[in-house]
């Protein structure tokens, strides 16, 4: 293994030196320069680099750690010839060789000084620069910030009442005394009164309308800064200064459905109105969709002052409908003070068919699986999507077939489906509702037969940046006809969890589960964070509903459904994702999860379902899945899935690089540590028990290289993880300083690991 290691490292750096130090000046005329490098020096910490970065309107090619030029070198080892198709795909997939750019540098010294002067550094000074050596140019831009001014004192002098209530509410308003003279903050400040004021019926009000004065003193780099509307708009007589702050009501709500199949022009298309609750539907003859699911969608009301908020809400609204693929909002006015809104809609492909079919390999045996989807977006024509799902799977062991077959199907309502609410509560509300249903069989020779039915109910709410599913309940009931006998002795008899796993069990849960984001699509080169988070439990109300009626339990203590006994736990997971940010083609992203599950009551033990694995492609990846763990747990059947390596508590830490190399493919560096642990001494999980003086020295950690597909719609991944500290060997051998075979993971997946 040593030997294949050093040979790997060997050509690793050799293909990285092949595609870098090659002639990645070849493609550069004769007289020009590659641009190389460029740096920003600085000599304040108020501004962060990587702000000023979108400033720059050239930088030098993308390279991989900061070092390899992977696109670069990839384009230069390519011929002159472009007829050739194999110089064709190089020039495809590499990247062709930036050429400094004199006038784009003096741009770039111009744009930097007029950001820093914009973040109150009025005396900055931007000075550029540039070495030429050997065809590279490499620029240094030297930003000298000198003392930014600051607001001394702020005032407000808006001549109109509710526009000055609004700008005066110091508990709101971002500007205040003693902060940086900030002019992309003061343009801040008006979008944010300006959109307050448009909410209050004010539709021809416009942030243009208000200005700044400001009194700059040198001697002290401050600012007297003051707030005011531009002059014509001070005479309340003016015509012009009338229509500005006139209050408009919206008088009625169009929606005009033109659909995608648009007969021809010597063809004229019918069209019918239909009325709901002061709405009204232009449509074809053939309802494509029902006026009472927009209505639900649209925030936009009849008789009411107009909001600008709520033509975002509608939008938001309308375009989560998957029966919709374009809406447009405009406003035309039809009178004084008032307004008609037309909306205007495209609907969407309703139905979708698709087929998946995939190879196996499970304990040895190979066999394949087919899954057909049908999607219908507009089931009813009020925007409900039916989804079902056919899945089938075969797989021949020891001439005889194993299977697996099932389907779910799911109901998804674009609103909320609630007995006794009101219809404004429901359509403010702005949540869907799922109801769900499953069914699989399994048969698999010499060891069992099995079904698994499944149904439950769910709310979902979207609230820009956070999003919030209620799992309203959820019941899983599975059902084992027939156990082996030979499998029953040889396999069920080594754990609780290996037995439970094959025994009759009933789980009925409610639970949460959210998550938020700072990321802003307009601006995606900065930091962000996410976050998730889920809470759930089972078996409250049975529990409770055995104790109110006096049923007694069975001869084990524990009270049963049907004969079944059924599950009682408490379950919650958090994870934090980091991503730091160097540029579009290179980041760091830093992963934290922890978990915990808890039995209580009715069981003495948590399903094995839900309980936590770890190790695969998504957790720590020197170990495959559910290979690592309990805390330092010894697997009793290496040749099988040995169902003792489950936990109730859960750590995750993870660390990756991910940069491009080139076309639709990026690398990953990455360092795994975590492990999971119990919170029972169980006899069958020797060593798994969490202990605060112990758990820190059976964390484990790994660490590897990865390949990642970006195909835009999805990504495929590759990644190898190496044991670096394994916590079940003895002390000596923990630090697998010269790794072997097995210590060495594969991990095939779709996504990004977190």
């Amino acid at each position: 293994m040593r030997n294949i290691k050093i040979r790997l490292k060997i050509e690793t750096i050799a293909v990285a030196l092949l595609l870098t130090g090659c002639n990645t000046t070849k493609f550069v005329p004769e007289g020009e320069y590659l641009l190389d490098k460029v740096n920003i020096n600085i000599d304040t910490r108020n501004v962060k680099k990587i702000e000023l970065k979108e400033y720059l309107r050239q930088t030098p090619n993308s390279s991989v750690f900061g070092l390899f030029r992977t696109q670069l070198g990839i384009y230069s080892l390519a011929g002159k010839d472009t007829s050739k198709w194999i110089n064709k795909t190089l020039m495809r997939i590499g990247e062709e060789p930036v050429i400094y750019n004199p006038a784009l540098t003096e741009i770039s010294s111009q744009q930097l000084q007029l950001f820093m002067h914009n973040k109150g550094f009025l005396r900055a000074k931007v000075e550029n620069k540039v070495t030429l050596k050997d065809k590279k140019a490499e620029v240094e831009y030297q930003i000298l910030a000198h003392q930014p001014y600051r607001i001394r004192n702020y005032s407000v002098q808006l001549n109109h009442p509710e526009l000055q209530a609004i700008a005066a509410d110091t508990s709101r308003s971002l500007i205040r005394p003693g902060m940086l003279f900030d002019v992309d903050m003061l343009d801040a400040e008006r979008e944010r009164i300006t959109s307050r004021f448009r909410q209050t019926g004010y539709y021809n009000f416009s942030k243009d309308f208000i200005v700044y004065s400001a009194d700059s003193i040198e001697k002290t780099h401050q600012v007297d800064l003051s707030m005011q509307l531009r002059d014509y708009l001070n005479d309340k007589n003016d015509s012009l200064s009338q229509i500005i702050f006139r209050k408009f009501y919206v008088r009625n709500v169009y929606f005009e459905i033109n659909p995608t199949d648009l007969p021809s022009l010597n063809q004229p298309m019918e069209k019918d109105t239909v009325w709901f609750r002061n709405f009204a539907m232009i449509t074809p003859h053939k309802q494509i969709i029902k006026i009472d699911a927009l209505v639900q969608n649209t925030y936009i009301d009849p008789q009411a002052l107009f909001n600008d908020a709520n033509i975002e809400k509608t939008y938001s609204g309308l375009n989560s409908l998957g029966a919709i693929k374009f809406v447009n909002i405009g406003f035309e006015q039809v009178d004084t003070g008032l307004l008609d809104c037309h909306i205007s809609i495209i609907p969407g492909k309703a139905i979708s068919l698709s087929a998946e079919v995939e190879a196996t390999y499970t304990d040895g045996y190979w066999g394949g699986a087919t899954n057909l989807n049908l999607v219908n977006r507009n089931i009813f024509k009020g925007a409900e999507t039916l989804s079902l799902q056919v899945h089938g799977a075969y797989e021949l062991q020891e001439k005889v077939w194993a299977q697996e077959w099932g389907g779910q199907i799911g109901l998804q309502f674009p609103r909320v489906v609630l007995p006794f609410a009101s219809y404004d509560f429901k359509r403010n509300l702005r949540a869907n509702t799922e109801f769900s249903g499953s069914y699989y069989y399994q048969f698999r020779p010499g060891e069992f037969r099995t079904s698994n039915l499944g149904a439950g109910m769910r709310y979902f709410l979207n609230r820009r940046q956070y999003t919030h599913i209620f799992d309203l309940f959820e019941v899983n009931y599975v059902y084992f006809p027939e156990i082996f006998p030979a499998f029953r002795d040889s396999f069920l008899t080594t754990g609780i969890f290996n037995s439970y796993n094959y025994e009759n069990h009933f789980i009925m849960r409610m639970g949460y589960s959210g998550s938020s984001t700072n990321f802003n699509a307009n601006q995606p080169l900065r930091n962000y964070r996410t976050m998730r988070y889920s809470i759930e439990t089972a078996g409250n109300i049975l529990y409770g509903l055995d104790h109110l009626l006096g049923s007694r339990p069975a001869e084990d203590g524990n009270y049963r459904l049907l004969n079944i006994a059924y599950a009682q736990y408490f379950k919650t997971e958090y994870n934090l994702t980091y991503h730091q940010i160097f540029d579009e083609n290179n980041r760091f992203v830093y992963h934290a999860g922890l978990g915990i599950a808890i039995p209580y009551g009715n069981a003495d033990a948590v399903p094995y379902e839900k309980r936590f694995f770890s190790g695969g492609a998504n957790g720590v990846r020197g170990w495959s899945e559910s290979t690592l763990g309990p805390g330092v747990y010894k697997r009793i059947n290496t040749q099988r899935r040995d169902f003792n390596q489950t936990g109730d508590i859960k750590l995750d830490m993870n660390m990756e690089y991910r940069g491009k190399l080139f076309w639709l493919l990026e690398s990953a560096v990455f360092m795994d540590a975590g492990n999971i642990w119990t919170i029972k001494d169980y006899d069958t999980q020797q060593g798994g028990l969490f202990k605060w003086d112990s758990f820190m020295n059976q964390i484990a950690v790994a660490y590897g290289v990865g390949l990642r597909f970006d195909f835009s719609f999805i990504v495929a991944r590759l990644d190898m993880g190496v044991k670096l500290y394994d916590p079940v060997l003895k002390r000596s051998d923990r630090w697998r300083v010269s790794p072997q075979w097995n210590d060495v993971a594969f991990h095939i997946a779709i996504g990004y690991p977190f």
